[in-house]
């Protein structure tokens, strides 16, 4: 929260530009580059794009999202890493073992995996979003396609998925993992816990499979909106007063879009709900696309797709490059007279020895 705050101020400190023909002054704060600040993840955003670009296989891809019941929301709330950590490899093992299995594709996946953990109204709402390749890289080295609109059934993915992260969620208490608040302090005892675990094999593991995109372009659209969002941006605030009011979408009742009024606490309550662990990794990649073996397998899938060559990398794109890409903004350019370039002329010294953490 204070990174926020101190967000583009003079806190951070900036420097002051000048006006080469006119003369015009323009003061320029520094960015907290906080990774939850809904200010700071533009460029970031599109210099982790343009690294995907290069990993991104010549396919359709297939969107698939992955919920827990929410009554193990107030363990989260106590054991975000854990609990976090817990789902992303589920949902992993989950599609790993069907990618493998001859039935389906019979070999290794390129998976994406997302991290979310909220809701339209800031409510805790834990999911991943996974991105699958419609196909898989068989052992042999042979490109083994899936069937056309169609990756796997869904009503199968759940009840494997269930086993899995209830299979997890025993050996964290059993390990002594998890630690337990007042709310959950009841599930310290053998008997509460067995309920507990009765109660969520009785619930409902929703996987949901959306439309598969048409083509890699797709997807980097799709990614460019979801991998570095953070729970509300600032186009969605209406007012911020003695409430604080924000827009929403209503998916109860046809995504009517409404507005939610909240007392200031309740919304900051809300809103450090979804803070995630500190270098705790909320974008993951798996199969082919995994870290250790993408050097060696993304190549192999790439020739036995016939598609020898991979898209270079480019270098880091500028600031003043990607506004000028973006929004046709010259950032040097004089907003007042049009025609002079804006030159650093001083520093803005900040209070403090850096920016916050």
């Amino acid at each position: 929260m204070t990174a926020i705050q101190a967000c583009r101020t003079e806190a951070l400190g900036g420097h002051v530009e000048r006006c080469e023909d006119c003369g015009a002054l323009r003061y320029h704060y520094h960015s907290c580059r906080n990774r939850h600040c809904p200010k700071c993840q533009t460029l970031a955003k599109e210099r982790w794009l343009a690294a995907r670009r290069a990993e991104l296989l010549p396919v359709g891809y297939f969107h698939l999202v992955f919920t827990p019941p929410h009554q193990i929301n107030a363990l989260a709330q106590g054991n975000p890493r854990a609990l976090y950590a817990l789902l992303f490899q589920c949902v992993a093992d989950t599609l790993i073992e069907f990618g493998a299995n001859p039935r389906w594709l019979g070999g290794a996946i390129a998976a994406t995996l997302v991290l979310h953990t909220w809701g339209q109204t800031l409510s805790q709402h834990l999911h991943v979003h996974a991105l699958v390749a419609a196909g898989a890289l068989a052992p042999g080295g042979h490109w083994i396609t899936s069937r056309r609109g169609f990756l796997f059934p869904v009503t199968a993915l759940s009840p494997v998925y269930r086993g899995k992260f209830l299979a997890g969620l025993k050996q964290l208490f059993s390990a002594g993992k998890l630690k337990l608040a007042a709310s959950t302090a009841p599930l310290a005892d053998a008997i509460a816990q067995r309920q507990f675990f009765n109660t969520l094999y009785d619930k409902s593991y929703v996987v949901y499979a959306k439309r598969p995109f048409a083509g890699p372009e797709q997807v980097l659209d799709y990614l460019g909106r979801y991998t570095h969002r953070v729970a509300i941006s600032n186009n969605r605030l209406v007012s911020c007063s003695n409430t604080v009011r924000f827009r929403y979408k209503d998916y109860a009742h046809g995504n009517r879009r409404k507005i939610l009024e909240l007392e200031p606490a309740e919304f900051i309550r809300r809103f450090l709900l979804h803070v995630l662990p500190s270098g705790f990794m909320r974008i993951r990649h798996y199969g082919i696309l995994a870290n250790r073996a993408k050097c060696q397998k993304l190549p192999l899938a790439r020739k036995a797709l016939n598609h020898q060559s991979a898209p270079k990398t480019p270098e880091p794109e500028s600031v003043e490059a990607f506004w000028l890409r973006v929004a046709n903004l010259d950032i040097h350019q004089c907003p007042h007279c049009k025609a002079g370039r804006m030159r650093v002329i001083g520093p803005i010294q900040s209070p403090r020895a850096r920016a916050p953490p």
